[in-house]
This record gives C-alpha cells, sequence and structure tokens, in this order.
C-alpha cells in the first residue's frame, strides 16, 4: 500500500494528514494549535514530529509515503519549496520547508498557496472532480483563485495566477488588495463588512444589522430573516460576483467554477443578482456551458488541500 503525506499551516491551527493513495478520505491526523509566537523553527518540529507519529501509528514504513504535499498561504516560492513570511506567519522569511521535510524525513516535499491546493482538492476529491478545466474562487476573508487548466494546475509565469481578487470591477468601492473597487473588496468577508458599515451610515430605516458588530455573518443572519438593508448589500455583492464571473468566463472558458466559504454558505443570497448580471455580461456560449456550484469539502478542505499537492507532485514525477 502506498499513501500521500499533508501538511495544512495556517497562523492558527495546522494539522497533519496522511491518505492511502487510491483513497478518497483522510486516513488519520494530528492537528495542534500553531502559536506563531513561538517561532517557525518550534512550528515545523511540530509538523516533522507529528508526521512521524501517524507514519508510525498506522504501521506506515516510510519508503510507502510517496510524497508530502504542503498547503499554506502565500507569499511562496513554490518552485524551491520556500515559505516566505505570510501575513498570517510573521517570522517565517524564507523558511525552506521542502527541503527541512526531505531531509528529516526523508520523504519528497512540495509546497502550495492555500489557494492552488484547495482549487486542487476540489478538482481531485470534490465538486470539481471529472472536469478538464475549472476554477475555484475562496470568497472567504479574501478573493483568490486556483486555475485548474487543460488538466493541469495553473500557477503562471511566477507563481502568481489566479490573484483574481486584484481585478478592479469599479473605479471606486470598498478597498482590498490595495485597490478600491476591486474584485475582493466586494466579494470577501471584508468587502461585505465594509459595504454593510457604508450602506448603514446612510440608512435611514430599521434594520436587525448590529452596529457594533458589522460582520459577513451578522449581514447574512439579518438577510435571511427578511431585512431590506441586508438583503441589499448581499444583492451588491451577488452582482460584483457575477461581474466578476463574467471576465473569468470569457477569458477561460471554464466547464465548471466551484466557490467556497461564503458562497457554499450564503449563496442563495447572491445566485438571484449574480444570474442576473452574468446573463448581461459573459459571452452567452461561454456562460451556458460553464455550472456554478458551491464547493463540497467544506471544513475538510484543508487536509484534502493537502492531500491533493502530495498527489499532483507524486503523479508529475512519475
Amino acid at each position: 500500500m502506498k499513501y500521500y503525506l499533508g501538511m495544512d499551516i495556517g497562523g492558527t491551527k495546522c494539522a497533519v494528514v496522511i491518505s492511502e493513495k487510491n483513497s478518497n478520505s483522510i486516513k488519520d491526523k494530528i492537528r495542534f494549535e500553531t502559536k506563531v509566537e513561538r517561532g517557525w523553527k518550534s512550528v515545523v518540529d511540530e509538523l516533522i514530529n507529528s508526521a512521524i507519529e501517524i507514519v508510525e501509528r498506522n504501521g506506515i514504513v516510510s519508503h510507502d509515503v510517496l510524497a508530502c504535499g504542503v498547503s499554506c498561504g502565500g507569499p511562496l516560492d513554490c518552485e524551491k519549496g520556500i515559505i516566505m513570511r505570510p501575513p498570517n506567519l510573521p517570522d517565517w522569511d524564507n523558511v525552506p520547508l521542502a527541503d527541512i521535510v526531505k531531509e528529516r524525513l526523508g520523504i519528497p516535499c512540495k509546497v502550495r498557496n492555500d489557494a492552488d491546493a484547495c482549487a486542487l482538492a476540489e478538482w481531485q476529491f470534490g465538486a470539481g472532480k471529472g472536469t478538464k478545466n475549472m476554477i475555484f474562487l475562496t470568497f472567504g476573508t479574501g478573493m483568490g483563485a486556483g486555475l485548474i487548466l487543460d488538466g493541469k494546475l495553473y500557477s503562471g509565469t511566477c507563481g502568481t495566477a489566479g490573484e483574481v481578487g486584484h481585478i478592479r470591477l469599479d473605479a471606486d468601492g470598498p478597498v482590498a488588495y490595495g485597490k478600491a473597487g476591486s474584485f475582493e473588496g466586494f466579494c470577501s468577508g471584508a468587502g461585505i463588512a465594509a459595504m454593510g458599515k457604508k450602506m448603514l451610515s446612510i440608512y435611514n430605516g430599521t434594520t436587525a444589522i448590529p452596529y457594533d458588530n458589522v460582520t459577513a455573518k451578522t449581514i447574512a443572519d439579518a438577510a435571511i430573516n427578511g431585512d431590506k438593508l441586508a438583503n441589499a448589500i448581499y444583492r451588491r455583492c451577488g452582482e460584483k460576483l457575477g461581474l466578476g464571473l463574467s471576465i473569468l468566463i470569457d477569458i477561460l472558458n471554464p466547464e465548471r467554477i466551484v466557490i467556497g466559504s461564503i458562497f457554499q454558505r450564503s449563496g442563495y443570497l447572491l445566485i438571484d443578482s449574480m444570474n442576473e448580471v452574468l446573463k448581461k455580461e459573459a459571452l452567452a456560449i461561454s456562460a451556458e456551458c460553464c455550472k456554478i456550484v458551491p464547493a463540497m469539502l467544506g471544513d475538510d478542505i484543508g487536509d484534502y488541500a493537502a492531500i491533493g499537492v502530495a498527489k499532483e507532485y507524486a503523479e508529475d514525477k512519475k
């Protein structure tokens, strides 16, 4: 039996997982708090020790582990396997994680940014399974994309393909990714909250949105109960989502767009306005062959993302 090892690294939590080569499930998992204040060396030691533990307790011989995949927020040097100081990992300054894993575990290792890794996960195990051309959109705290084109992950010339949050959709609007009116500014948790605060400041009616706690979730909760302002905020977000999707559909002609996080939980608040704009803006022939669906893997996506990176790397090495 052959296996894939995965490491999902976040600013709050980390996980080490293992899966059988031909399985669609996680065989075992160790999760721990990152505690970034202790420094990257301590966190990496715990990742390595957790990997050793998970291999040993499942009776696996290390040479039967084909590859280790790492999913981590960028910036990264994916070719060299280096983590280059992500915002949520403040002292991880040019950490050569792939080399460390290879040296200490004897397992070849590949590092991918989390959007690309999640795209691999949904393509291999989730809502994009069976497709040749698929886009995965994070739509969480930020807006990023992973691109599967012609049956392969596409990373671009310097590894920055998929930074769709930087696209400007309007001359003005919430600021995100250093740009007012950006895709991420309108379509992210922070963007929805920013729109909510601005619209709330000029709204004269009554609303269930709490003035002291304006978030994507509290706005969604109010919208579910029929709040007029909350629904207007999500309608605005849905319009901009439709505009951003139209650009991606016209340029890349995907057969499926898989959208995570907020769309997965609250897509019903966005779909009508999204579809109205798609109908006006996207090329009809391209839009008709593209299905837009919520992500399937939910809270487990980080686990499958890391395994997906390992699987991709092992298969590319053949």
